[in-house]
């Protein structure tokens, strides 16, 4: 009977071991999650095109506007190279991460000045996933998540 209890007890001194280590798994995804969108938005702030890219996972889909949707290299760098040239200047809020497995989840809310001297504001929803190399990419980006609570 001995060696029964001592098993469970070892067993429940192991599980809190497996749970911390979990956790800190999942911290660290989330906080390479937010290294991308970082680096994402700080490229885009720079006009740097080639660095926006690289937090993208080819071929992403991007919603360029609501119900428009861009696809491949050579049309996002076109999109993107458009937006800089526009001048905006984006505002982000506050940031949520939530993964699954190699699969995660941000959203952020972000405004910028609108043509008519108002503010636009969105919710940004992207979807990441684990790259073989470790690294966290970009393969869908709807910057207008929310547009669909818009009411008629």
């Amino acid at each position: 009977m001995r060696p029964i209890l001592m098993a469970a007890a070892l067993a429940a001194a192991m599980t809190p071991a497996l749970t911390h280590a979990q956790e800190t798994t999942a911290m660290s995804d989330k906080t390479a999650v937010l290294q991308t969108i970082q680096t994402m938005t700080d490229a885009f702030a720079r006009g740097d095109i080639d660095t926006v890219m690289s937090t993208y996972a080819l071929p992403a889909s991007v919603v360029a506007a609501p119900g428009q949707v861009v696809s491949g290299d050579q049309p996002l760098r076109a999109m993107f190279a458009e937006f800089v040239a526009s001048g905006v200047n984006f505002t982000y809020g506050a940031h949520e991460v939530v993964l699954a497995g190699d699969i995660g989840l941000h959203l952020m809310a972000w405004e910028a000045p609108s043509p008519d001297n108002g503010t636009m504001r969105a919710l940004s929803v992207a979807v990441l996933q684990r790259q073989p190399d470790g690294s966290w990419k970009m393969v869908i980006d709807h910057p207008f998540g929310d547009t669909v609570m818009a009411t008629e």
